[in-house]
């Protein structure tokens, strides 16, 4: 008799879609990673135990505006992540960084200068993906503006490192941002869906022009006429193929996400009771205002 040992895939962790960890609560990640387990209090109200040891954890994935805390070793959180596998970084440059929209983020500048150390942190430029994410349009006394254009001045810089892929999506103003938009007198557009597919056009011909990928983050329309792939921002065929040792990871959708979404199973370790100061006008989460 053959005996097969079923072995337990290793699974992938967020950190997280629910808040910016890494800008605002390194300590608290850093002090997870070190007893290799968190505490994750969840959107159902429930609180669960996620083991984060080594053995148990395929890739490690950071998501992030402002990555100074972890290219500083703040907290040790550097050192700390090197025992995993794999590293991915999500990092979100909309060029907004700054301005009134944007107020706690880093500007421009700053957070494109921060993409050497990130390279060297992750080993390897595909396991960086930037997100312009998402892109915008107000009216500023009178006259319409966007971040669109910002793409201009950030695709060749990407070329340049080596990073390849570029999720985006379209703000979706849901009931809580629009009611932040009225009480701070932001006067935003949501342009007709004919209108962003033009603009998504232009941004496929700056990705040709610079040997980029883009992915439309949740946004199918996007997706059918424009020659953006649909995005799976945790993409377990992608983080298998990273991976140093090809570790096999799960290819089933993540149920928990949107309809629309096409990311593969992971485990979150952010909650939403963690509020984010970068008071983002746009967000849909729990911004601390």
């Amino acid at each position: 008799m053959v005996i097969r040992k079923l072995l337990r895939m290793k699974k992938i962790i967020s950190a997280s879609r629910r808040s910016d960890l890494v800008a605002f609560f390194p300590d608290w990640l850093a002090s997870a990673v070190k007893e290799e387990h968190a505490f994750v209090y969840g959107p159902s109200g429930q609180t669960y135990r996620v083991d984060l040891s080594p053995k148990s954890v395929h890739t490690f994935i950071l998501w992030s505006k402002n990555f100074a805390h972890l290219i500083e070793d703040c907290f040790s959180l550097r050192s700390l992540l090197k025992k995993y596998d794999q590293l991915y970084l999500h990092f979100t440059i909309t060029g907004l960084g700054g301005t009134p929209i944007e107020k706690g983020v880093p500007r421009p500048g700053e957070a494109v200068a921060q993409l050497d150390d990130l390279v060297k942190i992750a080993e390897h430029p595909q396991r960086i993906s930037v997100r312009f994410d998402p892109i915008l349009y107000w009216r500023e006394q009178g006259e319409e503006k966007t971040n669109l254009f910002f793409f201009e001045e950030l695709a060749p810089v990407l070329q340049q490192k080596g990073i390849r892929r570029v999720r985006l999506s379209f703000a979706q103003w849901y009931a809580r941002a629009k009611r932040r938009a009225i009480r701070q007198h932001f006067d935003y557009i949501d342009p007709p869906q004919d209108k962003k597919i033009e603009d998504a056009g232009y941004l496929v011909e700056l990705a040709r022009r610079y040997g980029l990928n883009l992915f439309a983050c949740s946004q199918k329309f996007l997706t059918e006429d424009t020659g953006i792939d649909p995005s799976a921002c945790i993409d377990g065929k992608l983080l298998q193929d990273l991976h140093p040792l090809q570790e096999p990871a799960s290819m089933k959708k993540d149920r928990s996400q949107r309809s629309e979404c096409g990311c593969t199973e992971s485990v979150d370790i952010g909650s939403y009771t963690q509020s984010c100061p970068h008071s983002c006008l746009y967000c849909y989460a729990n911004p601390r205002e």
